[in-house]
């Protein structure tokens, strides 16, 4: 007991900490590059702050990343506030993204505006085709935005914007960026990457790779070989008009033991092969802005239960185009409109084959009223093969009293069931134990409502606090099933132990946050930046049998980061406490406990400047023998080292 309270008094001095650094400052400006009021175009598509759009939103600079103890792209979410990243594999093996007690398939995942989430399986949403050094920023819009992103916007979204693709024409840039490192367990990992732009041309790219015969696990090792590559280019045609394009590959290899089942016969081992493709035309006129966007993602998973059986081969493709037109109404009022298509196709032995047509309209207008008050009504019609049309609305409110902006959202949200819910098992010839797709899932609807305030102190402090409240109708998740409840029984046997994919009646689930970000320059060349997320939350289901994914978010969390870069050191750590409900799985020796705490250190010794040099980092240093999902076993204290080049 008194470890745990310890642990909660470590986050309380880490914010004491900040608080006083900003009590003693004498500098009332931010670094470089960092803003606590930046501007964002996640929440209503177009450019405005954030402070403006009546939502919760934070923004991380892709920077960020190199002095960071995370070696992956979800490792970096995992410590962002309010985002529960539940981790299955380390360094982007496989994680499920969770924010506001939303199952895994409730947040959607963006790349340069174009949707990455997977048509086979939300558990392939942090699978993001792009090396770190490519971000430009990351945007977490946290809570309902169905509206405007249609399926899957329920719990929040995190939109990743690239430096090509945010480039501006007439400027000269270079850098490029090389991050290698060796550790335990023979790891191997290294980041790379480049920008250039000359004038009227950008080209960027990078390669990201991380490698491990991995820490012991039931009878195997937890061994990863990961690595993805990008390539992407931006030109400015003349003053209207604008092109964008993009390539990636991107190929995970890893043990995926107990990933899914908890059965002692599994053995899993998995490889996911990502192939990304994006093309985006932008026309600037005197009436407004066009933009085009056309996607195409190819996904193979080989998925193997165990050595002797047969594994599943699964091939998913999602073909996506959108349409929108941005335009200003008059001084006070914008007016975005668009137009979406998507075709989602499955080949599988395991899942059959299937496709899915999906389309929508949408409009989103901003309107400023008097000096501090703002409006932001959005309004989709989404229309589904399966289900058909279905009426989206939301609206946002902000108004500004003093320093403090207070800000209110009610919505709509939807989201149809993915092809593993619907269709998993259901094309072997005979399946003995395991989860059961449902073919007659209905489309999830929810309404969601926040109300919060932001406080922004200086340019260095802000405070925010946000209550919520989500009401779900025919919620989908696995639920035990016994055989003669299942509603398709043909290949299936009647000693089996089974879960089947459910439309869960009623779900409430309620909650509050609190944000806190802190940067400041103590000088020209020491700076320190810290965040910190504090989440309360609780859910309510009308079934009373349990459901996995809804149980499996954590009650009480707590995750931050902390940096402080110097001219010759810097150093920095990333945590996060959680409070769950208690789950076992006593034949694979399995247990998620009541609480837990992680912490990551890294350290850098700068040769040049604060850009190049050498770093040690510690994962878990306390060795925490903990686990997100049931069996998912998480690794112990890793030590790794290495170094980092930087030129501009």
């Amino acid at each position: 007991m008194r470890k745990r309270y310890s642990l909660i008094y470590f986050i309380a001095i880490i914010t004491c900490l900040l608080q006083s650094s900003f009590l003693l400052s004498q500098q009332d400006t931010a670094p470089e590059g960092i803003e606590l009021d930046p501007v964002t175009i996640s929440a209503t598509l177009n450019p405005m702050n954030a402070s403006k759009t009546g939502r919760n939103i934070l923004v991380i600079k892709g920077e960020q990343f190199s002095y960071l103890p995370v070696k992956s792209i979800d490792e970096l979410l995992r410590y962002i506030p309010g985002v529960e990243v539940q981790l299955r594999g380390p360094m982007g093996a496989q994680s499920d993204i969770v924010i506001r007690g939303g199952t895994f398939q409730q947040v959607l995942v963006i790349l340069d505006g174009l949707r990455l989430n997977d048509p086979n399986t939300g558990h392939f949403n942090s699978y993001i085709p792009i090396a770190p050094a490519e971000i430009e920023r990351i945007e977490i819009l946290k809570g309902a935005s169905s509206a405007i992103y249609g399926s899957e916007a329920v719990g929040g979204v995190i939109h990743i914007i690239t430096r090509t693709f945010a480039a501006k024409s007439g400027t000269d840039k270079k850098n490029l960026s090389l991050h290698g490192g060796i550790g335990e367990y023979n790891l191997f990992s290294a980041n790379a990457g480049g920008y250039y732009q000359s004038g009227k041309t950008a080209l960027g790219g990078g390669v990201l790779t991380n490698n491990t015969e991995g820490q012991p696990q039931r009878g195997t090792r937890g061994f990863l070989n990961n690595h993805t590559a990008s390539l992407s280019i931006s030109h400015f045609l003349n003053n209207n008009w604008t092109f964008n394009l993009r390539s990636a590959y991107d190929q995970r290899d890893f043990s995926a033991q107990n990933f899914y089942t908890s059965f002692t016969s599994d053995t899993a081992t998995e490889e996911v092969t990502t192939i990304w493709n994006q093309l985006q035309l932008i026309h600037k006129g005197k009436n407004g802005r066009w933009t085009f966007d056309l996607g195409y993602k190819n996904v193979n998973d080989h998925f193997r239960y165990n050595a002797v059986s047969l594994a599943n081969e699964n091939r998913s493709q999602l073909w996506q185009t959108l349409l929108k037109n941005e335009s200003k109404i008059d001084m006070n009022s914008t007016l975005t409109m668009g137009i979406q298509f998507m075709n989602k196709i499955i080949s599988s032995n395991d899942r059959g084959n299937h496709s899915l047509y999906q389309g929508a309209g949408f409009f989103v207008l901003n309107r400023q009223i008097g000096e501090d008050f703002f409006l932001s009504p959005a309004l989709r019609l989404d229309w589904n093969e399966r289900s058909g049309w279905e009426l989206v609305p939301q609206v946002n409110l902000s108004y500004q009293l003093n320093k403090v902006q207070l800000r209110g959202s009610a919505g709509k949200t939807i989201r149809d069931a993915d092809f593993t819910e619907r269709f998993n098992n259901y094309n072997k010839p005979l399946v003995t134990s395991g989860r059961v797709g449902n073919p007659f899932l209905e489309a999830e609807r929810s309404i969601s409502y926040e109300f919060g305030a932001d406080y922004l102190v200086n340019h260095q402090f802000k405070i925010s606090a946000t209550a919520f409240a989500r009401h779900h109708s025919r919620l989908i998740d696995w639920n035990p099933t016994l055989y003669s409840d299942m509603p398709r029984k043909e290949n299936l046997s009647p000693t089996g132990s089974y879960a089947l994919a459910k439309n869960i009646s009623q779900v409430k689930t309620r909650g509050a946050e609190i944000d806190l970000q802190y940067v400041h320059s103590l000088n020209e060349e020491n700076k320190l930046w810290g965040n910190l997320g504090i989440t309360w939350l609780n859910s309510e289901s009308s079934d009373s049998t349990p459901s996995f994914y809804i149980s499996s978010h954590a009650r009480f969390m707590a995750n931050f980061s902390l940096q402080f870069t110097g001219k010759r050191l810097g150093l920095s750590a990333n945590g996060i406490y959680k409070k769950r409900e208690p789950q076992s799985a006593s034949l694979i020796h399995a247990e998620i406990k009541a609480d837990y705490f992680m912490m990551n250190l890294k350290a850098n010794v700068f040769l040049h400047k604060n850009k190049s040099g050498l770093f040690v980092q510690v994962d878990n240093i306390f060795n925490h023998k903990g686990q997100d999902l049931l069996g998912s076993v998480l690794p112990g204290r890793w030590l790794s080292g290495g170094f980092s080049l930087n030129f501009q």
